[in-house]
């Protein structure tokens, strides 16, 4: 057994160990806290019932559980859990995967998807896992030869040589490793990230969306919720157990590490962490942020995407074609619509404003009373938030009007692409596209940008063809929709390079994305650089200001443990609820004539006779758990793990009171949702019969 690596019998002993500490909680269980550093935590974790070490979690020349988890695709958390490279995560992050191998004859997404041989198992373009191989503090390296009184032009000019030279060492310390520096607290600390990637990644699994999607948006960042969230897939490698593009000579990857899983089931108070990697937070900004975020941006993006869904919904209820077509775009809009609603609630519910604007009306005195180089630092980062306001409204509008028309989309990855692959990504798109649904929805988001945004933001191409149209949307869109080659896939594989160029669709998408790019991006990343320096600065003094206060940086898609117990909460006066959900919530909203909870018949009879096996607990099965562990997008699929590291569940989502938890922490109402491991193992049992991906886990089907 390699070193470090956790064996079942020592998981097993550990918890019957007794760690006593007099470390007391500095905070309650927020914070996103670096592996690397989690040594300076360990005794507080401990304290609540952490049963393993730093080095278990973390380390970088042994094995630790670390390895076991990776970054799935571009947005997501995905864990090791067999030897020979099956890996969790979430069924809404394989969803595009599912629905790109699904059609009329083979719908995956109404009945599931399960290889009973490794024969079976479906390889999926594009989709990457990534291995962190070791992440390192190298400030000093980066800002080496910035000194004091640098000008910014420069020091960002030192600090990219010297990040190209690290990161070109990096990459070369092994097989297909990919390698960045990124910022922390705005650029006071620099972190390396090295990755090992990896590219034939195939669907091993996933359960009806009647089951992974149980509850669909209704449901959605709701709790109790009962939606089994989970898809599985394996990773390949080459014979020398190397990164390699697919090909039917690799075989399955052999991880240094996988998870061990724990099927003893969970109960309130129980210590538990989230192992992954949370996507974005914005933890330390100003009140006048936090202001637009939650009174302004929140508001109107809830509109126009609100639009878009209606639109959707409709077309969807009529049609099974249209619906596996728009299953994952729809699925995708609502995801953030529903959240920003639940942000912006939380927000105000909190003052959230206020209490910022109190923070930073004590650092002004704090700054005024012996600390010049802080003094007046607020309001000059006010006055540049000030002035990006309506910069940044506009630039909401057009990422959620003017470029949310799929077609509008279309026409710039198509014009910026090579000529080779063109046709490709043209097949892709028509595949899942729908000419009416996108030409209603260009009415009524180019209505609404009409509506809220200022001509000083528009082209003037746009200004000549409203006059042409006499400002009609319906003439507009049929100028549009019905005579350009971008809407029709035998015209556009037909057309000459003169012809793209002249379409009148394409000139106007041409038009929107220069002046988007030339006089609103430009000016906002323009500000938007000398605000992040003036953080910057900020943050140092801040950091000198509350020295009770404990920090931790913000998420940006990198390795992060967060940790607490299983927890119910209060949403209201006089409701508390539990911090577990069961078999019996989703025979309570079955309901055939509704497609996201019409669940199917198998599970019904499994229910009706009560066959849940070993899964059973108390006359039911559970289904998922709540716990106050701090995470955001880009933990779902990160494994839920118990004190010894052992997996007893997913995360896949945040309860909706909470969500605002990206800007500020609630312990009170913010609470992260998991699978529980168990309904998992029920669901591959019982209602999939695939016992052979249990035995591969080790774990004994009857």
């Amino acid at each position: 057994m390699r070193k470090n690596r956790i064996s079942r019998a020592i998981q097993a002993a550990c918890c019957s160990i007794a760690i006593l500490s007099g470390t007391t909680a500095i905070h309650a269980d927020e914070g996103m806290w670096l592996p690397s550093e989690i040594s300076e935590k360990i005794a507080d974790m401990q304290s609540k019932g952490l049963n393993i070490n730093a080095e278990d979690l973390y380390s970088e020349t042994g094995v630790s559980l670390k390895d076991a988890i990776v970054l799935f695709g571009r947005g997501c958390t995905g864990e090791l859990i067999s030897p020979d490279g099956l890996l969790l995560t979430n069924h809404h992050c394989g969803y595009g995967q599912i629905q790109a191998h699904s059609s009329i004859d083979h719908d995956y997404l109404t009945d599931g998807f399960w290889a009973m041989s490794r024969d079976e198992e479906l390889p999926n373009d594009g989709l990457t896992v990534s291995f962190l191989v070791r992440m390192e503090n190298v400030t000093d390296k980066v800002l080496k030869g910035c000194k004091p009184g640098t000008e910014e032009e420069k020091r960002l000019k030192i600090i990219e040589k010297n990040s190209e030279k690290l990161i070109r060492k990096a990459e070369k310390e092994g097989v297909a490793y990919k390698a960045e520096i990124l910022p922390l607290y705005y650029g006071n600390m620099y972190y390396m990230y090295v990755y090992q990637v990896f590219s034939d990644v195939r669907l091993v699994g996933a359960p009806p969306s009647s089951i992974g999607k149980f509850g669909g948006d209704t449901d959605n960042w709701m709790w109790p919720r009962h939606t089994g969230d989970f898809s599985l897939f394996r990773i390949y490698a080459d014979k020398n157990n190397n990164p390699a593009p697919y090909s039917e000579d690799n075989v399955p990857f052999r991880p240094k590490n996988y998870l061990r899983i724990s099927v003893d089931g969970v109960k309130e108070g129980d210590f538990t962490f989230v192992y992954g990697y949370p996507g974005s937070t914005q933890e330390y900004i100003l009140s006048d942020e936090v202001d637009y975020i939650a009174n302004v941006s929140n508001p109107h993006k809830i509109a126009l995407r609100t639009i878009r869904l209606d639109i959707q919904n409709k077309a969807m209820s009529s049609s099974d074609e249209i619906r596996i077509k728009y299953a994952s775009k729809n699925a995708g809009v609502a995801n953030a619509w529903k959240k920003w609603q639940g942000e912006m609630k939380g927000l105000r519910r909190l003052g959230t404003v206020d209490d910022k604007a109190e923070l930073e009306k004590n650092f002004n005195e704090w700054a005024s009373g012996g600390h010049p180089e802080y003094e007046g630092l607020i309001d000059s980062m006010k006055s540049i938030i000030k002035e990006m306001k309506d910069y940044k409204f506009a630039r909401d509008y057009y990422t959620e009007a003017v470029f949310a028309v799929e077609a509008a989309g279309m026409i710039s990855r198509y014009m910026a692409m090579d000529v080779q692959d063109r046709e490709k990504y043209a097949g892709t798109f028509f595949k899942d596209y729908s000419l009416p649904i996108d030409r209603e929805t260009f009415i009524a988001l180019t209505g609404e940008f009409m509506e809220n945004i200022s001509p000083d933001y528009y082209p003037e191409y746009f200004k000549s063809l409203l006059g042409d149209c006499g400002n009609d949307m319906a003439r507009l869109a049929d100028t549009l929709f019905s005579n350009s080659v971008f809407t029709d896939y035998e015209r556009l594989k037909a057309a000459s390079e003169e012809e793209l160029e002249s379409d009148t669709f394409s000139r106007l998408v041409t038009a929107f994305r220069k002046f988007y790019n030339d006089s609103i991006v430009s000016r906002t990343e323009s500000m938007g650089r000398q605000l992040n320096l003036m953080y910057r600065t900020y943050m140092k003094g801040l950091m000198e200001f509350d020295t009770a206060m404990v920090f931790y940086p913000d998420a940006n898609l990198t390795l992060r443990i967060a940790y607490g117990n299983i927890k119910g909460y209060s949403p209201s006066d006089g409701v508390y609820y539990l911090p577990s959900s069961t078999i019996d919530g989703i025979i309570e909203k079955d309901n055939p004539e509704i497609y996201d909870y019409n669940i199917p018949q198998r599970l019904r009879d499994v229910y009706a006779e009560k066959d849940f096996g070993r899964w059973a607990q108390d006359g039911t099965v559970p289904v998922a758990f709540i716990a106050t562990n701090h995470t955001t997008g880009g933990n779902s699929g990160s494994p839920v793990l118990d004190s010894c590291g052992r997996l007893i569940g997913i995360n896949f989502d945040r309860v909706w009171e909470g969500t605002m938890s990206d800007i500020v922490f609630d312990p009170d109402v913010c609470r992260n949702i998991a699978l529980d491991v168990r309904y998992i193992l029920f669901i591959i049992d019982k209602i999939a019969g695939a016992g052979h991906l249990l035995e591969e886990m080790g774990i004994a089907a009857e």
